[in-house]
């Protein structure tokens, strides 16, 4: 299949603990996007979202891209990738620049965030996004379009994600090693949150929830942007890791049990369904109630929404008990949990679907493809589209070495 008109493809790769994919897309004239190709491989050579064997991840990008690029008839020659390990941390840099009273121009926006290179950098990490949010005049906070007013003062707050700078380099170093340029690196609540929250929820507040396979991100969303970032060692694989030790099944079997059978809520008739498994490299034959496996599953599920709560507590999302939760990720396919979450929580939770795209498979339409749908919405914005300053001139930059110098590069010499 040839690609149809439009605008130069643009490719997304999402690099996950449990399995990585490839999407390629295009966007026509009239500015819809479309999907023409993806790939996906399994993941081994990924732990808690670090990359931890070069060889093995650097054949699983090479493969899900080659799957992508014989589907779409294009040749990917630099991706979008998210990055989706803990250790992201989200900070405030506030900014002010003097103005002596006249009108806000243009101009004196572009000095003040000139101005905040200095403010969002931060030492031993490498800042991926830095949205400038609401702006202030003379101390008045809440201005959201300062350009045109009379103003002594102008000041912004900047919204920082930063990440450690050697996990990233790895990344970096494989997507490379495929032969492959990297546009741009982009944490995956942030991708993710691009795919799955509606424009008011993020403008009138939101939690995310993003369950990855060893990973749990939550983050707060408000005025239209990310404000807070919590990350918890913990994940999808850990419920099938219990299952597997519960009934000594294999691995891909504690899966497909989880998938098909597995539940966060209890019901009565779960004593009296039957589920047949096989126990240990020979293969012995048994059977348990779906109500045992919903135990198991249920014990690690409180966990790890109890640390939810925590992390949300932590970020200070309190107030009206309307404000919504919104889980994604591969976890969110667990039947019921965002009932059971909802429970825990004390709010009104929603499983995050990312919006359909044509040509869309429906393999990758579940809340695990979040993140991959999301880094192709936001590469499709283009530079104009994106309010991100550091994301901006990440994908403005033309390919010249590794991602990582250049984003060092560009903090040192401004934007």
């Amino acid at each position: 299949m040839m690609a149809a008109l439009g605008e130069a493809p643009i490719a997304a790769l999402d690099i996950g603990s449990s399995k990585v994919s490839a999407l390629v897309v295009q966007k026509d004239d009239d500015g819809a996007i479309k999907v023409l190709g993806s790939g996906q491989r399994e993941s081994k050579g990924v732990k808690r979202g670090y990359i931890t064997d070069m060889e093995i991840s650097e054949v699983a990008v090479r493969e899900a891209v080659d799957l992508a690029e014989r589907m779409s008839g294009v040749t990917v020659d630099e991706v979008w990738a998210g990055f989706a390990a803990g250790g992201l941390v989200s900070d405030v840099a506030n900014v002010e620049v003097e103005l002596g009273g006249h009108p806000v121009e243009e101009s004196d926006i572009a000095e003040l965030l000139a101005a905040g290179r200095a403010a969002i950098d931060r030492e031993g990490q490498v800042v991926l996004h830095a949205h400038p949010a609401l702006y202030t005049i003379d101390g008045v906070q809440g201005v959201k379009n300062p350009r045109g007013l009379h103003a002594g003062r102008l000041g912004v707050d900047i919204h920082v994600i930063a990440a450690d700078e050697a996990p990233l380099r790895n990344l970096d170093y494989v997507i490379r090693s495929a032969h492959l340029g990297v546009r741009a690196i982009v944490a995956s609540t942030a991708a993710s949150a691009e795919a799955v929250l509606t424009e008011d929820e993020r403008d009138l507040g939101v939690a995310l929830v993003e369950l990855g396979a060893d990973v749990t991100n939550v983050s707060l969303h408000a005025g239209g942007m990310l404000v807070g970032l919590r990350s918890i060692p913990l994940g999808a694989r850990d419920v099938t890791e219990d299952i597997a030790m519960a009934f000594g099944v294999p691995r891909r079997d504690a899966e497909r049990m989880k998938c098909f059978y597995g539940s966060a809520m209890q019901s009565p008739r779960d004593n009296h369904e039957m589920i047949d498994a096989q126990v240990g490299a020979s293969g012995e034959p048994m059977r348990i109630t779906r109500a045992q496996l919903v135990t198991v599953i249920r014990q690690r599920t409180e966990e790890i929404c109890n640390e939810v709560d925590a992390a949300l507590r932590s970020l200070g999302f309190s107030g009206p008990v309307g404000r919504q939760v919104v889980v994604t990720g591969g976890g969110a396919e667990l039947k019921n949990v965002d009932d059971y979450m909802g429970g825990v929580l004390g709010r009104q939770v929603r499983v995050g679907r990312p919006r359909g795209l044509p040509g869309l498979p429906d393999a990758l339409s579940g809340p695990a493809s979040a993140t991959l749908i999301g880094l192709a919405l936001m590469a499709a914005k283009g530079d104009d589209g994106l309010h991100d300053i550091a994301l901006k001139e990440a994908a403005r930059t033309a390919r010249s070495g590794g991602l990582l110098s250049r984003l060092i590069r560009a903090l040192k010499e401004g934007y």
